[in-house]
Parts: C-alpha cells; structure tokens; sequence
C-alpha cells in the first residue's frame, strides 16, 4: 500500500457501450488479462476500496470488487461520476476510465497529497489534449451534492459545475514530473488504437 494522506476509494468506470470498438473493450486481452483487470492491477496499491461503474455486472464479476449499476442511467460520464462519488466509502475517491492501460497509481497518489495538503474539492491533470476528468481525484463530501444538482440542471458535462468547488489542475509540468513517458491518460477506442496501445505497454515493459 503506497502512503497517502486518506483512505482513497478507486472507482474504475466501465459505463461506456464500446461503439468504436465494436466488442466490450474493458474485456479486450491486455498482456495476458483483461484490459480492466490490468488496470485494476495497476492502480490497486492506491485503494483502500475497488468499485466498478458498470451495468453489465455479470460480465466484470471474475474482478472480485465491488461491482455497482448506473443509479442515473441516461446521463453519460456525469451519471457515472454520481454513481462513483454516491457508492464510494471513503473520503477521497479517485475516478478512472477502465479503457486507460496507463493509467498512474503515482499520479494518482500525487494527486490525492495535493487535494488534503491545499484542501482542494478536485484535483485532475491537465494534458495536451485539456482536463482528464477519468483520471482524477475528488472530494466526496463537497463534490457529490454538486454534482447531483448538476444534473438536474441538465448541465451534462463534467466541467460545468466546477466553478461550485475548489478545483486544483495538476499542471502539464507537474504531470510531466511524475510520469514523462505522456501515455498516461492514452485511451483504447478502436481497434487500431487497441493495437498501437499493446505496443507501447511491451515496449515500456511496466505491469
């Protein structure tokens, strides 16, 4: 177990339908195991607790975590960040989509220190590519009321209620420091992007 200053519950998001790919990519075999569970793997060290979001429970049960349904289905990544805040035991609750294969347990650590050391609501990296909201921490106590209100308002992008809390961005610099490889936030969406992301894990060698 890595220290951090909390307990930490790790909630890994696998609500999405796979359109792109096709077939269930959190199942997609991922140097030697499913691509969720090798996620999982990785940022295990970090949770005191392990959630999945899904709605195909059966499907995700060889996993051995808890596994819990949409409770507002219809709502995208929102809803699944509801889900996650409203199941999550544990004060601070890190949110990662489960298509993430390098997804950072230091990161993440890094991420939780700065929320309880500048009493931040939210912490998420910034990237190249803007805010990684699926691979974030957050407060639960604070962020969960405002996140419902949220969608009750029909304000259905991740970012619209931030103006509502404390928001910390880990800044490129700073994520660049923990992780200089810049596959962290990579996601799998199609086939091609499935097989670029397995030559990049061989070739970085990381579990």
């Amino acid at each position: 177990m890595l220290t951090i200053p909390d307990k930490i519950s790790l909630v890994i998001q696998a609500g999405g339908r796979s359109s792109r790919m096709g077939e269930d990519k959190a199942l997609k075999p991922f140097l030697g195991r499913p691509l969720i569970q090798h996620v999982r793997d990785r940022l295990a060290p970090i949770a005191d607790e392990i959630l999945v979001t899904t709605n195909q429970t059966t499907q995700y049960a060889f996993l051995g975590v808890s596994l819990v349904p949409d409770l507002l289905p219809g709502n995208g990544s929102i809803g699944g960040l509801y889900t996650a805040l409203a199941c999550a035991s544990f004060p601070i609750v890190a949110v990662v989509a489960c298509d993430m294969p390098f997804a950072s347990a230091s990161l993440l650590q890094a991420a939780a220190d700065i929320l309880v050391r500048e009493s931040a609501d939210v912490v998420i990296p910034r990237s190249e590519g803007g805010l990684e909201t699926m691979h974030a921490i957050y407060r639960r106590a604070t962020c969960l009321p405002v996140v419902l209100s949220a969608i009750r308002s029909n304000q259905l992008r991740i970012i619209d209620w931030f103006a509502q809390v404390r928001v910390r961005e880990q800044t490129l610099a700073e994520v660049i420091e923990i992780e200089p490889s810049g596959l962290t936030f990579c996601n799998i969406n199609t086939h091609e992007e499935y097989l670029k992301a397995l030559v990049l894990a061989k070739q970085n060698s990381r579990p």
